[in-house]
């Protein structure tokens, strides 16, 4: 095989890796809610994770929509990265966002007796550390946005200083920061119940999937360019495979292995749903 044809094989192999991962992430979506709908309860899933997923991919499809579709923002990206000019987001990885914040929003929805007539404990309400994080996200884009206007060179639109592309930047993190923090309270809500009835571990497996296979097309991506800047350049899809794969091997551990037998009476366990790690 030629260095070209190998090439050509590589970047094959990069899309079929990118709508694989697409279509295993945004399957992981589906289970929760249709679980919730089969039970007719929230009971077992911590409200923290679907609050702080909402917050986080909405911010997500505004981040690859921007690199994107945004020449200003492409542009000041490929400034910065002179070596690997194109941003590593694919059009999946926009198509993915943008489905998975709907459905989030379905999911959160389901919290509200009003709309679905789900059973949802008394004392399911999410914690001030998740909402001091939404607040705080927005507040911190908010600051970037201001020092962009004010200090940044060309109102933004000069990459060698403050720009637009740190706003998008910034947005992009928000997302990093609530993957981290929002399996905790679900973790430590399974640990508490000694059950993981309630949480739907297909979408695990397919999370768990959709990031190995992520990871994999970026180092493949960034390899081609032959500048591995192109994982510093995408941070939050680099970050975000890496920290979903490492909690995905928690809850399936809890799942398969700690609490394969669930209590008789956990339907009853109303209060523990909102004694989560970050209450």
């Amino acid at each position: 095989m030629s260095e070209s044809e190998g090439v050509l094989f590589a970047k094959a192999v990069s899309r079929v890796l990118g709508w694989t991962y697409f279509l295993c992430w945004s399957l992981s979506f589906y289970p929760q809610p249709i679980l919730n709908w089969r039970r007719r309860s929230t009971q077992g899933l911590a409200i923290d994770f679907p609050t702080s997923n909402v917050l986080g991919f909405v911010a997500y499809t505004f981040s690859t929509g921007a690199f994107m579709y945004s020449p200003t923002i492409r542009s000041q990206y490929a400034f910065r990265h002179p070596a690997s000019p194109e941003p590593t987001v694919r059009f999946n990885d926009f198509l993915f966002a943008a489905h998975g914040a709907i459905l989030c929003i379905i999911t959160y929805s389901q919290f509200w007796p009003v709309i679905w007539g789900f059973r949802v404990g008394t004392k399911q309400r999410a914690s001030r550390a998740i909402l001091g994080i939404v607040w705080g996200s927005i507040f911190g884009t908010m600051v970037v946005i201001t020092i962009v206007r004010l200090r940044g060179k060309d109102g933004g639109h000069d990459p060698s200083g403050w720009a637009w592309i740190d706003v998008i930047y910034a947005i992009s993190y928000v997302k990093l920061i609530v993957t981290v923090v929002k399996y905790m309270p679900q973790v430590h809500v399974n640990y508490m119940r000694k059950s993981t009835v309630g949480w739907s571990i297909g979408q695990i497996l397919l999370d768990f999937a959709g990031g190995v296979l992520s990871i994999t097309q970026l180092i493949i991506d960034s390899s081609l360019q032959a500048d591995w800047s192109g994982l510093t350049g995408n941070p939050v899809k680099f970050g975000l495979g890496n920290v979903s794969i490492i909690f995905d091997i928690i809850f399936m551990t809890q799942h398969y292995v700690l609490y394969r037998t669930p209590r008789k009476s956990i339907d009853n366990d109303d209060w523990q749903e909102q004694q989560g790690l970050l209450a």
